[in-house]
């Protein structure tokens, strides 16, 4: 079997715990990943993170790489999910690219949860090319936090979806794709990310 380094926030003795994998431009031990693992291990969240082939070699060489093939990416998730054992008590996810294959294993890998973090709904400005065709039968209980001016999707757009009921989405208010709002809107980007932190330590739980 395949194994993969991983980064771990929080105990062992943690109860739940949420794998999460980085967006195709970000490695594991990003602002934003870091800030999540960190937030979320503090609410009794053990957070697992890893990394896909071309980040590896990324971090390896210092070129820049064009994520794997989605094929690649679903084994390695797969991969790593193996090399942690009982995925019946394992929640899955990640920011953007990583959610979304996440999503895509679940079903088949018999995970307790799925945790996206800004999904990618489409390439920006290409609304055309959606990326939910797994989505509208999916399984396995998901969680999607997403800005509600994300251009990966927004909260207009996502109305129109046709999506699984085993869906459920907790809003940022006036966030991007990395939940930051507009100074004009009065909320902020800390402010975001709590209200993240405790829908995802949430839903984890009632799992």
């Amino acid at each position: 079997m395949t194994t993969h380094d991983i980064l771990v926030d929080g105990s062992a003795s943690f109860e739940d715990c949420l794998v999460l994998a980085h967006g195709a431009g970000a490695p594991m031990d990003s602002e934003f990943m870091n800030d999540m693992a960190a937030k979320l291990a503090a609410r009794k969240v053990r957070v697992v993170r890893f990394e896909f082939p071309y980040m590896t070699e990324r971090r390896a060489t210092g070129k820049r790489r064009p994520p794997n093939t989605p094929k690649r990416l679903q084994d390695c998730y797969r991969e790593v999910i193996a090399q942690l054992g009982k995925p019946e008590r394992l929640v899955i996810g990640g920011k953007s690219m990583g959610g979304r294959i996440a999503s895509m294993v679940a079903d088949d890998e018999g995970v307790r949860g799925v945790v996206c973090l800004g999904y990618p709904f489409h390439p920006p400005g290409q609304p055309e090319k959606l990326r939910t065709q797994h989505l509208e039968k999916l399984k396995t209980e998901t969680l999607i936090v997403q800005g509600e001016r994300d251009t990966f999707g927004t909260r207009d757009e996502v109305k129109s979806f046709s999506l699984s009921r085993k869906i459920r989405f907790e809003w940022m208010p006036d966030g991007d794709h990395s939940f930051k709002p507009r100074v004009k809107s009065g909320h902020t980007l800390e402010g975001n990310l709590m209200v993240c932190v405790e829908a995802v330590a949430r839903f984890v739980a009632r799992l």
